[in-house]
């Protein structure tokens, strides 16, 4: 039995901000924005018709599209992007399974934050190699720039944040149609870090009030930012390296084989040293400096960009690679068909 994707979408908002409009909002160098946190621009909502799950219809029927397939034919529609989304306790996947015309299909999400996509495609994999279903439809979509505050000096690692949706489709042994096949994947998180970056307001700790609004509760906030930047520096390069070589191994691969790597922005330093510690060329990973950082949608767009560049070539193994506040790291190795 072999899982193959056979689909990829994405959609943004049209409109976008530079870094030259993000660094006066911040009253920070641009130079600081656009080289160190490497945000040359990103797409942003400014409108109520650009909700997380009007993205992610836009970004399904192009993975539908993309992979040959009627909305009819899937199985499953699992969501696996941001928690904040059009409504608090509700399902997107629901909606976009009724919205694509997705009549057969069951809905259900899960959240590894932005860590999502390797997990999302290792969690479906293992449901099609158990025959439970044939086809199902990945939507992740992120609306989190919304929770950034740019006065705040401790979260300006948010300030990277865009907006965006991805789709992709997965099926058990599809090899006429295959983008890819999805090989092995690896996970692992530190759980000391999972306070470390919360929105206060609108939880049950919190909940949603006048206080918490005047309080200015209900963006994204780093109650220790200088202990959290200490610890994480420690222990994230040996974790993305970890997670990448166990993924590669799973598949009876080495970094030697790596191709290409689809990675979560992140600032332009970290992700040099990254590529560079995995062996990486210029045309084997790319930099994500005009969407930002867009949750678990990063690895779509990354692998977007490689396929229009023309990078990716039949026998190429690429790595989705990623991590998500909590804190988890997470890959998925593939090997390119198309």
């Amino acid at each position: 039995m072999t899982v193959h994707l056979t689909g990829t979408g994405t959609a943004l908002p049209e409109e976008t901000v530079g870094g030259a409009d993000i660094a006066e909002r911040a009253g920070i160098p641009r130079d600081v924005v656009v080289e160190k946190m490497g945000i040359r621009r990103k797409h942003v909502c400014r409108n109520g018709d650009e909700q997380p799950s009007d993205l992610c219809v836009v970004a399904a029927e192009e993975a539908l599209a993309d992979a040959d397939c009627d909305p009819e034919s899937l199985d499953a529609v699992r969501y696996h992007g941001s928690e904040f989304k059009d409504y608090v306790v509700w399902s997107l996947a629901a909606d976009v399974a009724d919205r694509i015309g997705a009549t057969d299909a069951y809905a259900a999400e899960s959240y590894a934050l932005c860590a999502g996509a390797p997990i999302a495609i290792r969690e479906t994999k293992a449901q099609l190699a158990a025959d439970a279903v044939d086809r199902v439809l990945l939507v992740a979509a992120s609306r989190e720039e919304d929770l950034v505050d740019y006065d705040d000096p401790d979260t300006s690692f948010t300030f990277n944040f865009g907006s965006g949706a991805s789709a992709m489709v997965l099926e058990r042994d599809a090899p006429d149609r295959a983008l890819a096949t999805v090989r092995e994947s690896a996970a692992l998180t530190d759980g000391s870090f999972s306070r470390d970056v919360v929105m206060p307001g609108g939880g049950t700790r919190h909940p949603p009030s006048h206080g918490t609004v005047d309080a200015n509760m209900h963006s994204l906030r780093v109650p220790d930012h200088e202990t959290m930047k200490e610890r994480l520096g420690e222990v994230s390069l040996a974790n993305f390296l970890e997670v990448a070589d166990t993924a590669l191994d799973r598949s009876g691969l080495d970094r030697t084989d790596l191709d290409f790597a689809a990675i979560t922005h992140m600032k332009r330093s970290f992700h040099a040293y990254l590529c560079d510690e995995l062996g990486l060329g210029e045309d084997e990973q790319y930099y994500l400096d005009d969407y930002g950082h867009v949750q678990s949608v990063d690895q779509a767009l990354a692998t977007a960009e490689a396929r229009t560049r023309g990078w990716l070539d039949p026998g190429d193994t690429l790595v989705f690679l990623a991590a998500g506040t909590g804190y988890t790291w997470a890959a998925t190795a593939l090997e390119w068909r198309s």
